[in-house]
């Protein structure tokens, strides 16, 4: 089996098709001396302002930060937002296309920062219009030419729509469909190659379980309700677990990193995933260097793309060990 920094260097050359909910990170950082006199709250002196691509974005910037061919399709507003986004994209070495619907507005996360710690985070969205999620899907039909994987990235913004059709159009074009789900219902994410919920998220759909026993029969039971390949479940701190439907089941546990902020550590799993796949790694070798990848993000500020040179080193440690 080839090393794991073998497969990153394969990976450096993969294709990959992102679609999902596009968005824009905005962060304000500044100092708290006070309390406000108008209500038991800090004042924050904002002292700079920062944009990020998030969500599908995000997961976007990661692949295209490994040196690897990545088309975005999003959907977004036609506004400021949006223009600061593709810029941000465009930056990036994101090859994208943003359909944008005039009567939405971008979505945009703002969060404001002190010292390292995110006080409040304040969100501007509206729904999608079934226009614009049908603009979506011929726009995604049209990049699944040429390349090795797909991913899905649902945040709940109503892009997604008609994600069951996306799963289905992908895997009928012989390419492996990762998906980041959300929501209580997976039934949309029918026949995908892998799905990647966090705990909080498998639990809102499989139940609460107690030990790791029911942990794997509730697993198993999802993976045969939705026709899955393989069910990856992320518990934070205790690394992560994949399920295969030939009944293989892998542990990995998680990378002994001080943590500093979680933003984005799902965008960066499901990213080194799909860009691993598209690579024609394995699975095992695909969560390895997915946790390897988290470990590295959750000790930055904020949703940011893993950096390549910290991952080679990681990997190069992991394959010595």
């Amino acid at each position: 089996m080839d090393s794991l920094s073998t497969v990153l260097d394969r990976m450096t050359r993969a294709r990959v098709t992102v679609v999902g909910d596009v968005m824009l990170d905005r962060y304000w950082y500044g100092g708290v001396e006070r309390i406000s006199p108008e209500a038991p709250v800090p004042v924050v002196a904002v002292g700079r302002s920062e944009e990020r691509p998030g969500g599908a974005a995000n997961v976007a910037q990661n692949i295209a930060g490994l040196g690897a061919h990545c088309a975005l399709i999003g959907l977004c507003g036609d506004d400021a937002a949006a223009d600061s986004l593709a810029a941000l994209l465009g930056g990036s070495g994101v090859a994208h296309r943003l359909v944008r619907d005039p009567l939405v507005n971008t979505t945009v996360k703002l969060r404001v920062v002190s010292r390292n710690q995110q006080l409040i985070r304040i969100d501007f969205e509206t729904q999608a219009t079934p226009d614009g999620c049908r603009d979506l899907v011929a726009a995604y039909k049209e990049a699944l030419e040429d390349v090795g994987a797909v991913i899905v990235s649902d945040y709940g913004k109503g892009g997604l729509n008609h994600v069951r059709d996306i799963v289905a159009f992908g895997r009928k074009a012989g390419l492996p469909v990762v998906v980041d789900p959300k929501g209580d219902d997976y039934s949309a994410y029918h026949g995908a190659t892998l799905i990647t919920p966090n705990r909080k998220e498998f639990e809102q759909v499989a139940g609460r379980f107690r030990d790791e026993e029911e942990l794997e029969r509730k697993a198993r039971g999802l993976i045969e309700e939705l026709a899955l390949e393989a069910l990856l479940v992320t518990r934070s701190e205790e690394g992560m677990t994949l399920f295969e439907r030939r009944g293989a089941r892998t542990h990995v546990p998680a990378k002994a990193h001080e943590v500093y902020d979680v933003t984005g550590a799902g965008d960066t799993v499901i990213a080194m995933v799909g860009a691993a796949l598209a690579a024609q790694a394995s699975l095992l070798q695909a969560i390895h260097i997915a946790n390897a990848a988290a470990g590295i993000v959750v000790g930055h500020l904020g949703a940011v793309a893993v950096p390549r040179k910290e991952l080679s080193q990681a990997l190069a440690l992991e394959d010595e060990a």
